[in-house]
C-alpha cells in the first residue's frame, strides 16, 4: 500500500524532473539550431517558417571547410596556442600556489592579496599596455602573447594555492628526511597529489584559450595565423567573398567538438578536483 508521504515524494521528484528537463531543453536549443543551420543550404538559413531538419541537408558545409587548408591550419593554430598555454599555466600556477601554501616568507599576506586584487583589473584595462609591450617585443603577429603574458594567472595560483594547503605538511618534511630537494618535492609529490586540481584548472584554462577571440584579435594580423574564434568571425564578415552562415555554424560545432570530447574523457576528474580543494582536512 503506497501511503500519503510517498505519494507526496513522487510528485515532488517528478515535478521538479520535469523543470530540470525543461531547462535542459532550453539549454540545448541553441547548439541543436547551429548543427541544424550547419547542415542546411544557405538559401535555407533564413527561411520563414523555419525548418530544423532540412530536407536538403547535406555535409557539403564541413566538407568546404576542409577544402579549405587555410581553415585546417587555423585549427591546428588554436590547438597550438591552447595546449602550451595550458601546460605553461598549470606548472607556474602550481609552483605558485605551492609556495604560498607551503612556505613562510615576509610580505606572504600582501603579496598574496596583490595577487588576488589583480583578479579586479578588467582585461580591457591592460589591454593598451600589453599590446605596447609586445609590439616592442616584436611579437605582433605571433603566438607568444597568446602563450607567454598569462603563464602566471592569478586565479591559478589562488585554486592551486587553496588545493595544496590540503596536503599534510608531514608528508613534505618525510620527502626531506628522504635527502629530496624542495623541487623535487614540487616535481615527485605535490604534482602526482594535486593531478585531480591540475585536470580540472587544465580544461578551464584550455577552454579560455581555445575560445579566446579579443586579444588574438588584436595581437594576429596574418590570416595564416588566425586562431580558430577569428576564422569564423572571418566567414561571417565575407571573408569567402559574401557572409555564409552555414560555414560559420559548421565552424563552431567543429570547435564546439574538441572541448565537448575532453570534458567527457575527463570530467569525473573535473568533478573531482573541483570538489576536493574545498574541504581542508
Amino acid at each position: 500500500m503506497i501511503r500519503h508521504w510517498q505519494v507526496r515524494r513522487l510528485a515532488e521528484d517528478f515535478a521538479l524532473h520535469f523543470v530540470l528537463i525543461l531547462f535542459a531543453l532550453f539549454m540545448i536549443l541553441p547548439f541543436i539550431w547551429m548543427i541544424s543551420t550547419s547542415l542546411k543550404p544557405v538559401n535555407e538559413v533564413f527561411q520563414s517558417p523555419p525548418q530544423v531538419i532540412s530536407p536538403n541537408a547535406s555535409l557539403d558545409a564541413y566538407r568546404v571547410l576542409f577544402e579549405d587548408k587555410g581553415f585546417a591550419r587555423n585549427l591546428g593554430n588554436t590547438f597550438l596556442i591552447a595546449s602550451a598555454a595550458t601546460i605553461l599555466q598549470l606548472f607556474f600556477c602550481a609552483l605558485g600556489g605551492y609556495g604560498f601554501a607551503k612556505y613562510t616568507f615576509r610580505g606572504k599576506g600582501t603579496l598574496f592579496s596583490f595577487v588576488l586584487a589583480t583578479l579586479a583589473i578588467p582585461f580591457g584595462v591592460t589591454l593598451i599596455p600589453l599590446y605596447y609591450i609586445m609590439l616592442q617585443l616584436q611579437w605582433i603577429d605571433t603566438f607568444w602573447p597568446l602563450i607567454i603574458p598569462g603563464a602566471a594567472n592569478a586565479f591559478g595560483i589562488f585554486f592551486m594555492r587553496q588545493y595544496i594547503s590540503t596536503i599534510p605538511d608531514e608528508l613534505l618534511d618525510a620527502a626531506r628526511i628522504d635527502g629530496a630537494n624542495e623541487f623535487a618535492i614540487f616535481w615527485r609529490v605535490i604534482l602526482p597529489v594535486v593531478s585531480p586540481g591540475l585536470v580540472s584548472l587544465g580544461l578551464i584554462f584550455f577552454m579560455a584559450a581555445w575560445n579566446n577571440y579579443l586579444f588574438p584579435l588584436v595581437i594576429l594580423k596574418s590570416p595564416s595565423n588566425f586562431t580558430l574564434p577569428l576564422t569564423i568571425r572571418s566567414l561571417v564578415s565575407g571573408g569567402l567573398g559574401r557572409p555564409v552562415y552555414n560555414l560559420q555554424m559548421a565552424g563552431s560545432v567543429i570547435s564546439i567538438l574538441p572541448l565537448l570530447l575532453i570534458f567527457l574523457m575527463f570530467q569525473r576528474r573535473f568533478i573531482d578536483g573541483i570538489t576536493a580543494g574545498a574541504v581542508k582536512t
